[in-house]
């Protein structure tokens, strides 16, 4: 039997990629609406409430009408905009993040998409502070850039148009100088942490792709753990999982060249463990596709969650 599913946004860059992977589906029946009633709130209503699963690709009060127009207590929505990411009554829908989180999922109807750098530091962080490495306290710092199409529509107009047609010409750009990025709440509480890190953000002249760091002075932390120690923990959280993978520490040990394009177009996540051991300093990099991983695979891998199929269904 074929669900109904309908996309809220679906001309955005992230909507419009989650409606690529869905649409040649069999197990799936897309709603769609036409152009001139996408806008339209008695039409959105409709679609909304028609549906099994409600995918959300809004900004966050467009994100929030959408769910208050949900009458139909049978209809599971999955929201990718921020509103909802730290709400209490919503499931945090990153699957791997922690034991049972997947059979929350699997549960909710209400699931909120993780921010594709929040995926990253998460993905990092959760089982060092869980396994009690990292302390609550710590004052953890995260670094990272991302392809140009994490900013939306300005933004890729921005880098797309010629800077004497009033685009721009940075090849690499420093952004959220006053430390407020709005991934931050759920990096704080996902990770772990009692306070925000500081979080270093940027944008690079490419279109899709992100590395997410976060350094460590290991002699610093409580028991002044070893890099292996570290090594081990992420790889036992990740053992088992397809679309998060751990490299050895040999492998991260010869690589010199970790590009933030390197996982484009997929579900993955790779996370690296570099480090001095003699200097006791680390560095911890994940690499994922900010379109995916971070954020519409996250939607399908979600949708597949709540549907009952196969959790890679249509993901690479």
């Amino acid at each position: 039997m074929t669900k109904k599913v309908f996309i809220d946004g679906d001309v955005g860059t992230t909507g419009l990629q989650i409606r690529q992977r869905l649409e040649s589906r069999s197990d799936i029946d897309l709603v769609r609406l036409p152009d001139d009633l996408r806008k339209d709130k008695d039409a959105r209503r409709t679609a909304l409430n028609s549906a099994d699963a409600v995918i959300l690709c809004l900004p966050d009060e467009a994100a929030k009408e959408a769910v208050s127009l949900i009458e139909n207590p049978n209809v599971c929505v999955i929201d990718a905009s921020t509103a909802h990411r730290v709400d209490e009554a919503w499931t945090y829908g990153f699957p791997e993040m922690a034991a049972g989180q997947r059979d929350a999922i699997r549960g909710s109807k209400r699931i909120s998409n993780p921010g594709c750098y929040a995926t990253g530091f998460i993905a990092l962080m959760r089982p060092l502070t869980e396994a009690g490495i990292v302390p609550p306290f710590w004052p953890a710092t995260c670094n990272a850039v991302s392809g140009y199409s994490g900013g939306g529509k300005a933004m890729i107009a921005e880098f797309e148009t010629l800077p004497e047609n009033g685009g721009t010409a940075d090849n690499y750009r420093i952004y959220r100088t006053n430390l407020q990025h709005k991934h931050l709440p759920e990096m704080t509480v996902f990770g772990g942490l009692e306070s925000p890190p500081v979080f270093t953000p940027a944008v690079g002249r490419y279109v899709q792709g992100m590395i997410v760091e976060i350094p460590l002075q290991l002699w610093a932390l409580p028991g002044e753990p070893e890099l292996v120690t570290l090594h081990e923990i992420l790889s036992s959280a990740y053992a088992k999982e397809r679309f998060v993978t751990v490299a050895p520490l040999s492998q991260s040990d010869a690589t010199n060249d970790v590009q933030p394009e390197m996982l484009n177009n997929t579900n993955q996540l790779l996370i690296h463990v570099f480090g001095d051991v003699m200097g006791q300093q680390a560095r911890l990099v994940a690499v994922l596709d900010n379109l995916g991983k971070g954020a519409s695979g996250a939607a399908v891998q979600n949708l597949n969650l709540v549907l009952g199929v196969d959790e890679g269904l249509g993901l690479v």
